[in-house]
């Protein structure tokens, strides 16, 4: 058994590349398939949780979450900790925190019942986008141009039910110059940034964006580097958007959300950057 460990539940071009990083690395190292860990909180459970450190990369937050609950009572130093995923999980979690440490974000509201949430949205105005709290991806992520499109959502969420679904988080629509960006922070320093661009307003790579290289200026790092802190984000992905109309020390930029599982697999060779080298010698460091 080694010292450091790479919790997973998938194999993606991300987690092959971190393998490859930490091979070239030269660091011992065990590959932890989630879903076929035990854990119990006795002296059997801690012999079979030897390692110091390890690097959460499941797929699934919920999994993610738990089994880093789960580590950390063993006293092992989880990259991203629990309480990071929390907040970064959730994206009002989230605002709620850049918000008390004063950093700025597209104008939000949040309201817990479908007429409520009608009227903040025709409070803040048209046109609004509707997401919910916790997701990935740009999945179910609504842009409401008027009424009735903000009536038929609402609806839709009240009538599917659930928890999630009860809470509506809206923020404006920022006219951002076709492209967003992420700038992806390791052990507090913002280590390079891609634009992810595209003719759909939602610019996720994951929805056809595409990634070029953006070069990272004093108000980016600042800003991302800030963003991390804000929710103790060891190795995080900010998501950043440019606001023509705003003006504030960091050029108008505003944070999306903070991703604490985050993907660089289109990021490597955009930027230059050996992204998974850096995560690697940030976990050795922990050792």
């Amino acid at each position: 058994m080694a010292d450091l460990a790479v919790l997973y539940d998938r194999i993606r071009p991300d987690e092959k590349m971190l393998f490859e990083a930490l091979d070239d690395l030269g660091v011992p190292y065990d590959k932890v398939y989630t879903p076929q860990l035990k854990v119990t909180f006795d002296e059997q459970g801690r012999a079979g949780v030897p390692w110091k450190v390890a690097i959460e990369r499941c797929v699934s937050q919920s999994r993610g979450h738990g089994v880093t609950r789960a580590l950390e009572g063993f006293g092992v130093k989880v990259i991203n900790p629990a309480h990071v995923i929390e907040l970064c999980g959730d994206k009002l979690a989230t605002n709620a925190a850049l918000h008390a440490h004063g950093l700025p974000t597209p104008r939000t509201g949040v309201a817990f019942d479908g007429d409520t949430a009608l009227q903040l949205i025709e409070d803040m105005g048209y046109p609004v986008v509707l997401k919910p709290t916790v997701g990935s991806w740009g999945r179910m992520v609504s842009r409401l141009n008027d009424r009735a499109a903000a009536e038929a959502v609402i609806e839709h969420k009240e009538v599917l039910g659930g928890p999630q679904h009860g809470i509506f988080y809206v923020q404006e629509l920022i006219n951002k110059p076709g492209r967003d960006i992420r700038a992806f922070v390791v052990g507090g320093t913002c280590i390079g940034a891609i634009y992810r661009t595209s003719e759909h307003w939602i610019t996720n790579t994951a929805r056809g964006a595409k990634a070029s290289n953006c070069p990272v200026t004093p108000e980016i790092a600042d800003l991302a580097q800030k963003a991390a802190a804000a929710v103790q984000g060891q190795i995080v992905a900010i998501d950043l958007v440019e606001d023509p109309g705003a003006q504030n020390e960091w050029g108008g930029l505003k944070i999306i959300e903070i991703n604490h599982t985050m993907e660089f697999k289109n990021s490597v060779a955009t930027t230059g950057v050996n992204i998974p080298r850096l995560m690697g010698e940030y976990a050795i460091s922990l050792l």
